[in-house]
């Protein structure tokens, strides 16, 4: 592993401190664990405060180390031993990791890279002119199937061409990387064979379909899906003459915002109210594999619920 060091002290902040609403679920995540060994909340910490910052900052490490009792080395050793953690400023739009492990590059690895170096700059690491891009090289992501891949901040992007990653790089510079596609970019399901299934394919009774067969493109019957897990949250049978823009929720776009409404969810506060059940729901409804706790949906719901656009900056450090 290379060695890995903080940003250079011209673009430190000289301070760091947890939004209000980042503070309290700090401090209840820290109160998870057991008596002496709340030290073990400090991943959880540092990438609560890169996702605040966009990067772990020396004045941040100094913070988690201070709200742990933790010697400042330690926290420095933990931020600077992961590569989950980003030292220096990356895009504020799209940080792109390009997985470079055998399988990926065996399936075109380094013509992603070349796109990256192409669109974004020559130089890893090192964002564009508008601070909105930038990209690595990774090792193994886990989905050495759908290979080769790329990490966008919390998702994947698989089964990609050059062609489509400089689509996608395209979208997340306009602003649109939310109405991106993730997982697989061709036709396939998750990490089934490219296709279509080449098992199970038969209508043998002792294999359950009622989920797979029933849900699709978003869409599917409420009985399969609640036969699944959770349960479904309250709806409204009619469009309500006030409705909230569901788009500024990070991870929401006009396609699904339109599920949604289709569902019966119009406004902020439904979201906001959505217990842990509602939330597993929604998600095998619209076959998200885990978005909604992924973007936090209902954190940012009941931040626009309460405050608006005005609050949601103060919460997070960026527009909705």
């Amino acid at each position: 592993m290379s060695v890995r060091r903080l940003a250079d002290d011209n673009v430190q902040p000289e301070v760091f401190a947890f939004s209000e609403e980042n503070a309290a679920w700090a401090e209840a995540t820290i109160r998870k664990y057991p008596e002496g060994r709340q030290q073990s909340a400090v991943i959880p910490l540092l990438m609560r405060a890169q996702e605040q910052e966009g990067w772990v900052t020396r004045a941040a490490i100094e913070k988690v180390a201070a709200m742990l009792s933790m010697p400042l080395i330690r926290v420095l050793e933990v931020a600077t031993f992961y590569t989950q953690f980003q030292l220096k400023p990356v895009g504020t739009r799209a940080h792109v990791q390009v997985c470079g492990t055998t399988p990926c590059m065996l399936r075109g690895a380094g013509d992603l890279i070349n796109v990256c170096k192409k669109k974004i700059n020559a130089k890893a690491f090192e964002p564009n002119a508008d601070g909105t891009l930038s990209w690595e090289e990774v090792e193994c992501q886990g989905a050495c199937a759908n290979a080769p891949m790329v990490m966008i901040f919390k998702d994947a992007y698989e089964d990609l061409t050059p062609e489509r990653l400089e689509e996608i790089i395209d979208e997340f510079e306009a602003g649109r990387g939310e109405q991106v596609k993730t997982g697989p970019q061709i036709d396939r399901w998750f990490s089934a064979p490219e296709g279509g299934l080449t098992s199970l394919t038969d209508n043998d009774d002792s294999v359950d379909h009622s989920v797979s067969d029933d849900v699709e493109d978003g869409a599917g019957s409420d009985e399969a899906i609640a036969a699944a897990s959770g349960s479904k949250p309250p709806v409204l049978n009619d469009k309500p003459e006030e409705t909230d823009d569901l788009k500024l929720i990070s991870g929401i776009g006009p396609k699904i915002e339109s599920l949604l409404n289709g569902l019966g969810v119009y406004t902020f506060a439904q979201i906001a109210a959505w217990t842990p059940a509602e939330c597993i729901w929604v998600d095998d409804y619209l076959k998200f594999r885990g978005r909604i706790e992924r973007d936090e949906w209902v954190r940012q719901a009941g931040v626009l619920s309460r405050g608006g656009v005005e609050e949601y900056e103060k919460v997070f450090g960026r527009k909705p």
